[in-house]
């Protein structure tokens, strides 16, 4: 194969070319572009390999991401239901604590005894373990209403224990202001209610009371809780106290020594209210004890025989 080089300045050249250098020529000919279309190739073939590692790279930081905002979402939420929780368990709490007390004011205003309902400890429980299938867990769902179902079994309980408290808070009451026992801790009965043979005159006459002779200077307790509506000297009695107890029933303490109430003072049963002596209509000591019913009195043996709670 031949060449002509054409020159306008010179002459035109010839080459020839033999088998071995057409050969080489036609390869580098043919080669560059494909060169060039291989290098076109690769380059794309890599950016989309980049492009799709990016891709890949994004979805996967999109997934953590939406992850992470959810598991914060659950945090909140499960802050906000424990947040709850705390709430209802103090309530029901409180509600224990006022049960407790309230457990105990009825303890004491029955009479029972302490050790036998201790509403400080835990009920005494027992009994063989049985063993129950286990099953899921109870959800928040059922949980909640458990609290609600218990916090509205307390309120009721509450509202139950107040009323039986107020009764038997007046019945106490009553009880506490109805004369009971004898007003002296130690002595005798010297004389009772009823006609008799006066010890100052030596005729028959009506002894509206009765007499409880001993030491002088002993106390004298009231026998019922009321009100002092006198204290003071009173012809015949002498030093004399007298209690109104309520409901038209009242007391006289007479021949004292020395009262230790002024009018107006709140007594409780067994409270001492003068000391024993002999003043007034007296021939030792001793203190004359009347029980009045709505002004009238009647005999304080019915009340002396009662035994007080």
């Amino acid at each position: 194969m031949k060449l002509i080089l054409l020159n306008r300045d010179a002459a035109s050249r010839t080459i020839e070319l033999g088998r071995w250098s057409l050969a080489l020529l036609s390869a580098c000919i043919i080669g560059v572009p494909l060169s060039l279309v291989a290098g076109s190739y690769q380059l794309g073939f890599g950016e989309g390999i980049a492009s799709e590692q990016a891709t890949r790279i994004s979805t996967q930081e999109q997934q953590a991401i939406d992850r992470a905002v959810a598991l914060a979402e659950m945090g909140v939420e499960a802050q906000s239901r424990l947040t709850a929780m705390t709430r209802r368990l103090a309530s029901l709490q409180a509600h224990v604590t006022r049960l407790d007390a309230l457990g105990s004011h009825l303890t004491d205003l029955a009479g029972l005894e302490a050790e036998e309902f201790d509403f400080s400890g835990p009920p005494a429980l027992g009994g063989p373990a049985l063993m129950l299938p286990v099953g899921a867990p109870p959800g928040v769902q059922e949980v909640d209403k458990q609290f609600t179902a218990l916090d509205a079994l307390f309120v009721r309980r509450e509202a139950q224990f107040d009323v039986l408290a107020g009764l038997l808070s007046a019945e106490q009451l009553r009880a506490e202001a109805t004369p009971a026992g004898r007003p002296i801790r130690s002595g005798w009965q010297s004389s009772a209610y009823g006609a008799r043979i006066d010890p100052i005159t030596g005729e028959r006459a009506w002894h509206e009371g009765a007499d409880f002779a001993g030491r002088a200077g002993s106390d004298i307790l009231a026998v019922a809780s009321g009100v002092v509506s006198w204290s003071g000297y009173r012809s015949g009695y002498g030093t004399m106290v007298e209690v109104s107890h309520g409901d038209g029933l009242s007391t006289r303490y007479a021949h004292n020594q020395r009262n230790v109430v002024e009018v107006g003072d709140l007594v409780r049963r067994g409270d001492v209210i003068a000391l024993m002596g002999s003043s007034g209509r007296s021939t030792g000591p001793h203190v004359h004890f009347e029980v009045f019913e709505h002004g009238r009195a009647v005999d304080p043996a019915t009340y002396v025989r009662r035994t007080h709670r």
